[in-house]
């Protein structure tokens, strides 16, 4: 009697090409690897997409071929799938069997600072932006003593509003609200000013002892040239917040703080924004160039 062949296990269709770049990523049967690789190569796209914009505007043999590289990353862009693609694989990230979203870190957090308590106690809800949602139920445990306002580039919910952050108006949503999440935000913004113009956004956007919760990937302050821990803590300190929690580990891929706004106005003295202004090296070799500039 012959014997039966095995099926060869096939490679999702997310898996690294030859190339090294990745193909069209799938459903949740993804890998985390190939999801992860997936992720940064958006990443990488995108920022290089906003680099080369304001050269294909201008005039001359730069711009030229400034236009052809866009063109080159736009097709790449298309080929993965689009921003939609790169939402889906984020959302799969957030499964639980991919260990869930942020919200694990930060309603532990908010717990620990009594506010289910303080909530109930004012017969009140603590009112959360959460900046860059995949999906509209994340805290759907906390409805009780939280009003959850979800928000997104590109919104792939018809409960998560479609909304760009840094579009919002200052003046109108001032003071309010009690809290604002940019979880897996800042690194997706392109440009490192604009990361510093988000973080003072939401300053603005936050009440009287406002909380900011931030998630970032590890590398981004374990293996930057310009950006640590202690810049960090710095740069929030000139924006106006004083750190409440943090947590990452050696080896892991998350690093996240929760942040107070302080009753003290931002620092606006030229000293202090000159060292958040222009980027420092602190660390030589192969690393990553991710920072935030004031």
């Amino acid at each position: 009697m012959p014997k039966a062949r095995k099926n060869k296990r096939k490679a999702p269709v997310t898996a690294a090409a030859p190339s090294d770049r990745p193909s069209q990523p799938s459903g949740s049967s993804s890998r985390p690897q190939a999801t992860r690789t997936v992720i940064r190569r958006f990443h990488v796209l995108i920022k290089r997409q906003a680099q080369l914009r304001p050269i294909a505007c201008a005039r001359g043999q730069d711009a030229a071929a400034a236009r052809s590289e866009l063109g080159a990353i736009e097709r790449e862009i298309e080929e993965l799938g689009g921003l939609e693609a790169y939402q889906h694989m984020s959302a799969i990230g957030q499964d639980k069997d991919r260990g869930g979203g942020s919200e694990k870190i930060l309603i532990p957090w908010l717990r620990d600072l009594k506010v289910p308590d303080t909530m109930k106690r004012k017969n009140t809800r603590l009112r959360l932006l959460e900046v860059g949602a995949l999906k509209p139920d994340n805290y759907a445990s906390c409805v009780t003593w939280m009003d959850v306002t979800p928000i997104d580039l590109h919104s792939c919910h018809a409960a998560i509003q479609e909304q760009d952050f840094l579009l919002m108006d200052p003046a109108e949503h001032r003071e309010s609200w009690d809290a604002i999440s940019l979880s897996l935000v800042l690194n997706f913004v392109p440009d490192a000013k604009d990361r510093g113009r988000m973080l003072r956004l939401a300053h603005t956007m936050l009440c009287s002892d406002g909380l900011l919760f931030v998630a970032l990937p590890l590398p981004c302050i374990h293996n930057s040239r310009y950006f640590t821990p202690e810049y960090f803590q710095g740069l929030m300190v000139t924006v106006g917040f004083e750190q409440i929690y943090t947590r990452w580990k050696e080896g892991g891929k998350m690093a996240y703080w929760l942040f107070r706004k302080t009753s003290s106005p931002p620092s606006s003295t030229y000293q202090d924004h000159l060292l958040y202004q222009k980027k420092t090296i602190f660390r030589q070799g192969n690393r990553n160039n991710f920072v935030v500039l004031l």
